[in-house]
């Protein structure tokens, strides 16, 4: 199988089936330049069950949003398009992420509350665009694991029999791994670099170019909620910190302890999140 042959599949509109009709339309209709809020907030409120999903998100306490935002409208302009645009992709493969790898979607909820901890602390201005490209940075693997159910499922047990990263499994099997399928679905979906390059080099910050402080704060909160244990990431492994990337947050021992808190005390608040 060649990489341009994964590509082109992993690039069609039906890479990830489970994405609901709604949200389709909704990436079909960002791509006018004539796309207003009102017209995408009316698209989107025709699916109740993903509305109410998307308000129950953003009105919860991972968002900082807690009880303020009544409308599909006022999260439009309070979270920005981007931001919603990758929270409904989220919750649009909730189910699939957990079929794909029981304790995904927890480890992407944990990896974004502590993506937005740090950006918060590092001043970065849109923080909860961070937040959004944290929730989204395993999405490379629901996509290989539905495009390429067998060949992913050996990706998983070599990484288990071997003791492997499973992005290194993941690269004997396919020639490469989840966080280049990540980014292609990125760019495909028309994100902005600044959110497309913190899924596409997560595992590889030094490799960024427009969004250096984005992509390594997404790198360190995977790697911290990796060594907390939090959800699954299709390994049991925690891989080293990038030196020159630690050395650019300038993370101190109490940042640390603190975000590590607030993971703590946001479990609670993830498991009361009904999807």
């Amino acid at each position: 199988m060649k990489p341009q042959e994964i590509r082109a599949k992993i690039e069609s509109l039906d890479a990830i089936p489970a994405i609901s009709p709604v949200v389709r339309r909704l990436l079909l209709t960002v791509e006018r330049p004539t796309a207003s809020y009102t017209e995408l907030g009316e698209i989107i409120s025709k699916d109740q069950a993903i509305t109410a999903k998307l308000l129950r998100m953003v009105n919860s306490p991972i968002y900082g949003f807690p009880g303020r935002i009544s409308s599909v409208s006022q999260a439009l302009i309070l979270l920005g398009l981007h931001v919603v645009k990758g929270i409904l992709l989220g919750l649009s493969v909730v189910e699939i992420m957990e079929k794909t790898m029981m304790g995904l979607w927890e480890h992407s909820l944990f990896t974004a509350i502590a993506a937005k901890t740090i950006a918060i602390k590092k001043g970065v201005p849109e923080p909860e665009e961070v937040m959004t490209s944290a929730l989204l940075h395993d999405i490379g693997k629901v996509a290989l694991k539905i495009n390429f159910p067998a060949e992913y499922d050996q990706a998983l047990s070599l990484a288990d029999s071997r003791d492997l990263l499973i992005r290194k499994a993941e690269d004997d099997i396919f020639g490469l791994n989840h966080s280049t399928a990540g980014g292609w679905l990125a760019r495909q979906w028309n994100f902005p670099v600044t959110l497309a390059e913190p899924i596409a080099y997560h595992h590889k910050p030094a490799l960024t170019q427009y969004a250096p402080q984005q992509t390594a704060i997404v790198h360190v909160a995977d790697l911290l909620v990796r060594a907390r244990g939090f959800g699954f990431g299709g390994d049991r492994l925690v891989p080293p910190v990038e030196p020159r990337v630690w050395e650019s947050l300038r993370l101190s021992e109490e940042d640390i302890r603190e975000i590590l808190d607030l993971l703590e005390d946001a479990a609670h608040s993830v498991e009361a999140i009904t999807l």
